[in-house]
């Protein structure tokens, strides 16, 4: 007969294997089908000639790899939060999230391109982020969500500013993401998010700009 001791850590184990599997359907898996239609299918694909297409799937990638992250983030703080609420926030926030990734690898496949091959790595970091930061504390946890929200809805706003100007359905789709994040970041300061250590916020942008360099191109 199994102890308690050996129940709770059978529990523990239990939910370990349950993120890891979670994680390896995130990277490897196709997204699973959005909830909400991609606002990019309100528009027919542009013709784009091949130095413009390797371009703007160089930028959806990065977006697609962003995606990835906030999957990693999120889940990461999930799977240590405290209190019942903010873990079901999370998840529903890491919910709408997917289907950001579900319409960028959509996207993806029509510029005839691939997500990048660094995803599991970004994955497992922002995980080991997401869960750390939450160890620490949820406002540390949801303060993490607002500087990356705030992080991510910058470098989208550059991104609709270097797509060609015909390429509405690339466009739309960066535009409700963008609105997407911005809610995310304003729901975890409502919650009581507190602002980050002075240098975490430079090394999380560090951080970003390599993702962003690699991802661009692998």
């Amino acid at each position: 007969m199994k102890s308690q001791s050996d129940i709770r850590d059978l529990s523990a184990t239990d939910r370990l294997l349950g993120e890891l599997n979670r994680g390896l359907r995130t990277v490897f898996a196709l997204a699973d089908s959005p909830a909400r239609a991609s606002p990019g299918a309100a528009f027919s694909s542009p013709p784009l000639n091949d130095d413009e297409r390797l371009h703007v799937a160089g930028l959806m990638r990065i977006n697609h790899t962003g995606e990835i992250c906030a999957q990693g983030l999120y889940f990461g703080q999930a799977a240590v939060a405290r209190e019942p609420d903010l873990k079901a926030h999370l998840l529903h926030a890491a919910h709408e999230e997917g289907d950001h990734l579900a319409w960028c690898e959509s996207r993806l496949t029509e510029l005839r391109s691939r997500p990048s091959l660094f995803n599991p790595f970004w994955y497992a970091g922002a995980f080991a982020i997401g869960s750390t930061a939450g160890l620490i504390g949820d406002r540390l946890s949801l303060g993490f969500v607002v500087e990356t929200e705030r992080q991510v809805e910058s470098h989208l706003g550059e991104h609709l500013q270097r797509l060609p100007e015909s390429d509405q359905r690339s466009r739309a789709v960066l535009e409700q993401m963008q609105s997407d994040e911005r809610a995310h970041g304003a729901a975890a300061q409502a919650r009581g998010a507190v602002a980050l250590p002075w240098p975490i916020p430079r090394i999380m942008q560090a951080a970003a700009d390599f993702m962003r360099a690699v991802a661009y191109r692998i």
